[in-house]
């Protein structure tokens, strides 16, 4: 695997390091007492959501399979560990060998969740499975939180396109990631190359203000661009005068003009007036796209704008918000002992302060209501019940070390449209409220 792939710079030999210092000594203390053989389960998921959300976005999936593949302690890493005396010699040399064996379980990349939904389910021996934790959440609490987002500025939007615009707002290579993470909660395009490159999501882009401050005239800066791309391009009208820039715009490109962007000002009352001086001029056909700091609320509030297309930048890369999907990935169930064939027991952390986990190794299913639309999230340890059996969640991701289960981008981008529109109708309401579905728990554990 290319790390380019990745998000990575390419002299980046492997994502071993990308892991909190106590993953390291866990395993070295855990080496020593002969326990870090013992088979394991951790689950990722959340204990809520963030505020006011109505359903999560699980988003990443893709790219964790691609981080646990490349997870490898080369000869560079190995030596960083032991001149910085993080670990000793016997943990070194399990290192050197590190390679995932287990399996991964997890919810179809660009599902839905709620709180308790176990996304992801890692299986393996206690060693192996330890030193995933951190590039796990670290990938699923940045893609999700940002697909979270995109998934309701796309509702908001009703359907008009949104392009991702937020590569300068955040760190070179979270802007990748971001990008997409945005494709799969509902964007049509990105202003990012690197995510186009690597990830195949169509781009965009044209003009921004210093192309006309650099020319001589409004109309000069116009006619350079529309000689160099055509007609069918977007122009930039908000630099000094709006009204006339329109004007400018339309007999300089015609009456075919592709677009004009607006990206300053009451962007509800200026679309309308952009809209009528267009159609007056008989550029009926031109679009109109606005940018400006948006977010799901200001989309919302421009449905009756004569708005054609949003490009969204700073709220979408900093998930609205809400940067993070709060994840954590925690001890469900461990083997009684080292042997292979020891049965597994569940564990759970017990601590108050609303950090407590539910123990055992999971299922999880969505019940439907009558008419077909998801009622509940219903998750249990126990047989899974006859009328859930056709309505799992979890689908093997890895299987021996093995990834199982790529799949295109477009393929986890449809999927997030279907299972959006399978929840109730409310899930899409900016408003603040509850979780859409509630978490049932079923046939679990005693003492969990």
């Amino acid at each position: 695997m290319n790390t380019a792939d990745l998000g990575l710079p390419v002299d980046v030999p492997s994502t071993a390091l990308f892991t909190d210092q106590y993953e390291l000594t866990m395993l070295r203390a855990a080496l020593k007492a002969g326990t870090a053989g013992r088979r394991s389960v951790f689950e990722v998921f959340t204990r809520r959501l963030p505020d006011g959300r109505r359903y999560g976005v699980l988003a990443g999936t893709g790219r964790v399979l691609d981080a646990v593949e490349n997870f490898r302690f080369d000869p560079g890493v190995l030596g960083f560990l032991r001149e910085k005396d993080i670990v000793d010699e016997e943990t070194l040399d399990y290192l050197a060998g590190y390679r995932f064996s287990g399996d991964i379980w997890g919810y179809p990349e660009g599902e839905v969740y709620f709180p308790g939904s176990p996304v992801m389910r890692v299986e393996g021996s206690f060693a192996e499975c330890v030193l995933l934790e951190t590039v796990i959440l670290s990938i699923l609490n940045h893609d999700s939180a940002i697909a979270a987002a995109a998934s309701r500025m796309s509702s908001a939007a009703g359907g008009r396109p949104l392009i991702e615009m937020g590569a300068r707002r955040t760190h070179e290579l979270a802007a990748v990631a971001a990008s997409r993470a945005a494709y799969v909660g509902g964007f049509a395009s990105t202003s990012d190359l690197a995510a186009g490159f690597r990830y195949n999501i169509p781009t965009v882009g044209t003009s921004a203000h210093a192309f006309t401050l650099l020319h001589d005239s409004e109309r000069d800066a116009f006619r350079a661009q529309v000689d160099s791309l055509g007609g069918g391009t977007t122009l930039l009208v908000d630099t000094y005068d709006v009204t006339e820039a329109v004007r400018t715009a339309v007999e300089t490109a015609g009456p075919e003009l592709g677009a004009v962007r607006i990206d300053s000002g009451d962007l509800l009352l200026v679309a309308h007036r952009v809209r009528q001086q267009l159609d007056e001029l008989g550029a009926t056909s031109t679009r109109i796209l606005v940018t400006s700091d948006l977010d799901e609320y200001a989309i919302a509030s421009l449905a009756a704008a004569p708005v054609d297309a949003y490009g969204v930048g700073t709220q979408l890369v900093t998930g609205s918000g809400h940067p993070t999907a709060s994840m954590v990935y925690k001890l469900v169930a461990r083997a009684e002992s080292a042997d292979p064939k020891a049965p597994l027991v569940p564990v759970a952390k017990k601590s108050s302060g609303g950090k407590t986990s539910v123990g055992g190794r999971k299922w999880a299913a969505r019940r439907l209501d009558a008419d077909g639309v998801a009622e509940a999230e219903v998750i249990g340890t126990g047989p899974v019940p006859d009328e859930l059996a056709g309505r799992q969640l979890l689908v093997p991701l890895v299987e021996g070390g093995e990834v199982v289960a790529r799949e295109p981008l477009d393929v986890v981008r449809d999927r997030h449209a279907a299972a959006r529109a399978g929840l109730p109708l409310s899930a899409t309401q900016l408003s603040r409220g509850e979780p859409v579905l509630p978490t049932e728990y079923a046939q679990l554990p005693s003492g969990s």
